[in-house]
């Protein structure tokens, strides 16, 4: 059984798996190539003049693989909670975890098709998002949601800073105290 699966590789899931990996948490991340990051052009990252989105991407990727998450090309269909943990349903697998974070950017037929609930969105062209408290939580036990698809802005750094707010609580929880990943220069 995974800790942590993150369904959508975007600004805000990478985030989330890269915080989760770095945590020690056995982490994969399940993407289906279909966001709207790949056709993206930022500059308005902190710290970076200028990237494209399927760069932005890759490097978050290698980020998360070097702390340890899985990465697999999969379409999510559905969401299951029981007394076993969560499992998440492909189109041709099933995955379990102890927790589940939804980052699915502007698509919430997932959460639709689980059962978890959802109001309209706020952002233009995002017509539904997921019911969140103010950590990420919805009303399944043990799935979260982050991004643009819990009612985030569209923008990729507020996206990506909301995935790793909801890692942070979720490895929380999991760990059952605060946690804080804070690095420091060597030397």
């Amino acid at each position: 059984m995974h800790d942590i699966i993150v369904i959508g590789g975007g600004p805000a899931g990478v985030s989330a798996a890269i915080l989760a990996a770095k945590a020690g948490k056995k982490t994969v991340v399940l993407d289906n190539d279909k966001g709207v990051t790949k056709r993206a052009w930022f500059e308005n990252f902190y710290g970076i003049e200028e990237i494209s989105g399927p760069d932005l991407i890759a490097i978050g990727k290698k980020q998360a693989v070097k702390f340890g998450a899985g990465f697999f090309d999969e379409t999510v269909m559905k969401i299951e909670s029981g007394e076993d943990g969560v499992t998440v349903f492909t189109e041709g697998n099933s995955f379990t975890a102890k927790e589940v974070i939804i980052a699915t950017g502007m698509l919430a037929t997932i959460a639709e098709a689980s059962g978890i609930k959802t109001k309209p969105g706020t952002e233009p062209r995002v017509k539904t998002i997921i019911d969140v408290d103010a950590e990420g939580k919805t009303n399944m036990p043990h799935v979260w949601a982050a991004g643009t698809v819990a009612g985030e802005s569209m923008h990729g750094i507020i996206t990506a800073g909301h995935g790793a707010k909801v890692a942070i609580n979720v490895i929380s929880e999991l760990n059952g105290e605060r946690y804080v990943d804070h690095d420091v220069l060597k030397g």
